[in-house]
């Protein structure tokens, strides 16, 4: 195909043989290599279609025929898209119009500037010489304080003093201005890292912060730290200090944040945010676990609140109920089975869980899938054998514990129940009353945990429910902190 120059009024065509003659393609948009160098191609073909200046004249880029020659660029090649100081940018010379009259100054400005980059390399160059050992120094005239001239390599100078000291050149402006720029950029590095990087119990001396990303205040959230400390490993290539380690757990419990995200804010891989978390709920489970204490029923009944002395005496033990936590579907159907709750229509983890009449979570059980019914989970996980004899329990209507319960010697009140009846006796009535008044503490506990520690609100991953160490799945591992880290926080339940 015969090449056509299409700057206007030049004949030039290719010729078989002839290599003096070179023909450019016009520049087309480069896509897919940066937003740099897209908006160099638009702007390079945007300069080479206003230099040819013909009328309505936008070539499609599959038409390679039309094209501009050698003769229209300075050195007589195009220069490179990145180039764009240089004159052969664009075509410049010989286009028929008077757009060509800048030309030779583009080639003069261009020249300079390559100049002086070449005399700054050099300069630069001269400096990072390092000062010969083979200096020649001449003998010093020791009559008044004449300077003695060394010679080296880089013909630097320097001056003897009378007393015998080298005294170095005076650095230039320049020198001190990069030795001012590095010490300000170290500074800077420093205040960033320290404002978001270096998490320290410095950061959550205001209460408020440290109640919105532990759910804990400052003094509290510093007890747990002394309490846990010695126990949380930390060796010389551990990314987070004892500190972070324990702070990033309960960030995760209490905002259920990602674990990207929390190596974001914590500067480590996510890889590494997965096992500190694995690695301090196994530590804070086996800590604190015996925070979640079944108290000695002369405690329970020195300290017990005037609402339940008024209906029940002082003879309230423990008030119970279940909770579900969601979780995903397990690809098992056999487990998919066991983990469906008809009460939530989800597949989700059951426990049975125990407070006091002040309050505090005094009983937790293991995890359960979400089928097992109330009755079952109560029998089987070893709560009743706590019970002492004369003791009540207040409980909602699923749990038809009586004769279980009766077992023990102990008590169980719960709501009555109206089927088959028109409706409630007063006396019924009135034991119903005191019973639901008394028992949705137990209610406001759960809603407290789970608000507290939204991880409880989430879909725990199904891996979380395998068995990691001591035998007890992570679920039940987080459960349990999350309840014990809600009895170090003021109680729910009114003592007046």
């Amino acid at each position: 195909m015969v090449n056509t120059c299409v700057v206007y009024g030049c004949t030039n065509r290719s010729k078989p043989g002839d290599t003096d003659l070179k023909f450019f393609d016009i520049p087309k948009l480069i896509k897919h290599q940066g937003i740099q160098t897209e908006e160099l191609s638009i702007e390079r073909r945007r300069v080479w279609l206003a230099r040819i200046n013909r009328a309505n004249f936008d070539p499609d880029p599959t038409k390679r025929h039309l094209k501009v020659c050698s003769d229209h660029f300075i050195t007589g090649l195009k220069a490179d898209l990145f180039d764009k100081t240089n004159p052969d940018w664009a075509p410049s010379i010989r286009l028929g119009h008077s757009s060509e009259s800048s030309s030779e100054s583009s080639k003069k400005r261009y020249v300079r500037q390559q100049a002086r980059n070449e005399k700054q390399i050099k300069s630069q160059t001269v400096k990072a010489l390092p000062l010969q050992e083979s200096t020649q120094l001449v003998e010093p005239n020791i009559e008044g304080d004449s300077s003695v001239e060394v010679s080296n390599s880089s013909k630097r100078k320097c001056t003897f003093s009378y007393m015998g000291t080298i005294e170095n050149n005076v650095k230039t402006d320049e020198e001190l201005e990069i030795e001012r720029l590095k010490q300000e950029n170290l500074s800077l590095k420093e205040k960033l890292n320290a404002g978001t990087g270096d998490i320290t119990p410095e950061t959550f001396t205001n209460d408020e912060k440290a109640k919105h990303y532990t759910g804990l205040r400052y003094i509290v959230l510093m007890s747990l730290f002394t309490f846990l400390e010695p126990h949380i490993s930390q060796t010389s290539k551990s990314s987070l200090s004892r500190f972070q380690k324990l702070v990033l757990v309960l960030m995760k419990l209490r905002l259920n944040l990602g674990i990207q995200d929390l190596g974001y804010r914590f500067k480590v891989t996510p890889s590494c945010v997965s096992k500190v978390f694995l690695d301090m709920i196994h530590v804070m489970y086996i800590r604190m676990k015996c925070l979640i204490l079944w108290p000695e029923r002369e405690e329970l009944q020195t300290s017990m609140p005037m609402e339940f002395r008024k209906y029940f005496g002082v003879k309230v033990s423990i008030i119970i109920d279940c909770f579900e936590v969601f979780i995903d579907r397990p690809s098992n159907l056999l487990a998919q089975a066991e983990t469906w709750s008809n009460y939530k229509h989800h597949n989700t983890v059951k426990y049975l869980i125990g407070i006091t009449p002040q309050g505090a979570v005094s009983y937790l059980s293991n995890g359960y899938g979400g089928r097992v019914s109330d009755k079952h989970l109560t029998e089987d996980c070893g709560m009743l054998q706590k019970l002492l004899p004369g003791d009540i329990v207040l409980a909602d209507r699923g749990f038809n514990i009586t004769e279980s319960v009766g077992l023990q010697c102990a008590e169980v009140k719960i709501p009555a129940f109206t089927k088959g009846k028109k409706q409630l006796s007063p006396l019924e009535l009135e034991a119903t009353r005191k019973i639901a008044h008394t028992r949705i503490h137990v209610e406001r506990v759960i809603g407290l945990v789970r608000n507290k520690y939204t991880i409880l609100q989430s879909t725990i991953p199904i891996d979380y429910l395998h068995c990691q160490s001591e035998n007890v799945p992570t679920m039940d591992k987080i459960t349990t902190v999350c309840c014990a880290l809600t009895n170090l926080c003021d109680s729910v339940v009114p003592f007046d």
